[in-house]
């Protein structure tokens, strides 16, 4: 049997939330802003060096061939799938069948959300990780002693599905994103699956998927007028298992690959697909987790979304034993409760991998 970790939350680290600073998009909008408090100042990293995706080979996914591709087609983008999350622990994924219509839509909502007076946006400024609904600005203000220049959105839209009542329409759009993502991400999973020589459903029926966790995630980035001295989002991994990313057309992503920040743009009507933390441990350390993070800019706004998918909040994940006898492996990761692991992410501030690093044997 897996060993299993089980980490209390400290009273530092307590997912009780406590936000009452002002919003980014209020800092921003002051009249006159030419620079921006210390409380958003990072010291900037000279030494980090940034290329463009044009210098490098991103992975590519064409999604229709997992599923309607002929069997040598298959095979061969399951081939691809699976080095796309060794090398990179991230790809493009083009041909997923999410209507383009859909994602402007769902990126209009989200957007419409951030224009609400902030007074309609009080109710949702939720005090706990777990609430189904939360706005706020940072990421965790209650234990940040620098704040990123962001403002946040977070839905829990499965196993139950939630959302705000305003805009008009965004419930229902989000809605029919979320069934979308889920789709594809199933399919996804079952080629991942194939590639690490598991059954094409070992994921799925493992995790518990039916109940899995499934968490939309709005950010909205303003114009910076200091964007050297800014961060949208530090370095980090993602908890869960695949996190989908669309955005605005402002670039701004950043993905770590061999020493080097790729600025990610994308591919039009291609979705952003990063490998996240317990995809990380089920396939014991094979597939990475992806550090990427968030700039800003002093032109125009950035609104993007992530969609992370993850196992049921009461499976504890551990690197497949099936893997581990395929592979003649011992386990590099112990397991550790879904829930357990999204309240310890959750409720501390990001940092790299810190939190995966803790379980690793």
């Amino acid at each position: 049997m897996a060993e299993t970790a089980s980490f209390l939350v400290s009273s530092n680290s307590s997912p009780t939330l406590t936000q009452n600073i002002t919003t980014i998009r209020t800092i921003a909008e002051s009249p006159g802003l030419t620079s921006i408090p210390s409380t958003y100042a990072f010291t900037p990293a000279p030494r980090d060096q940034v290329v463009s995706e044009t210098q490098v080979s991103l992975p590519v996914i064409d999604y229709s061939l997992l599923t309607s591709g002929t069997p040598h087609q298959r095979s061969k983008i399951v081939h691809d799938l699976g080095k796309a999350c060794q090398d990179w622990g991230f790809f493009l994924m083009i041909n997923h069948g999410v209507p383009e219509s859909l994602v402007r839509s769902m990126i209009d909502g989200c957007g419409g959300f951030f224009d609400l007076p902030e007074e309609e946006k009080e109710e949702y400024r939720g005090n706990h990780v777990s609430d189904p609904i939360r706005c706020g600005t940072s990421f965790n203000a209650s234990v940040e002693k620098v704040f990123f220049w962001k403002d946040f959105l977070k839905i829990l839209s499965h196993p139950v599905f939630h959302s705000p009542s305003k805009p008009a329409g965004f419930s229902e759009t989000s809605l029919e994103y979320s069934k979308r993502a889920r789709e594809v991400t199933r399919e996804l999973l079952k080629g991942i699956s194939e590639s690490l020589g598991l059954d094409p459903n070992y994921i799925e029926k493992a995790l518990n998927l039916e109940q899995g966790l499934q968490v939309i995630a709005a950010n909205f980035y303003p114009p910076c007028p200091q964007p050297e001295l800014a961060m949208g989002m530090p370095p980090h991994s993602d908890h869960g298992l695949l996190t989908f990313l669309i955005h605005n057309g402002i670039s701004g992503l950043q993905v770590q690959h061999k020493g080097k920040w790729v600025n990610i743009n994308g591919i039009p009507n291609s979705i952003l697909v990063n490998i996240g933390d317990h995809l990380e441990i089920l396939s014991n350390g094979k597939y990475r987790s992806v550090l990427h993070r968030a700039m800003v800019n002093n032109k125009a706004t950035r609104i993007s979304i992530a969609i992370a998918h993850g196992p049921s909040l009461d499976t504890v994940v551990s690197p497949a034993p099936e893997l581990l006898e395929i592979e003649k492996k011992a386990a590099a990761y112990i397991g550790i409760k879904y829930k357990e692991y999204l309240e310890i992410h959750q409720s501390n501030k990001l940092d790299g991998k810190c939190n995966l690093d803790r379980l690793r044997i």
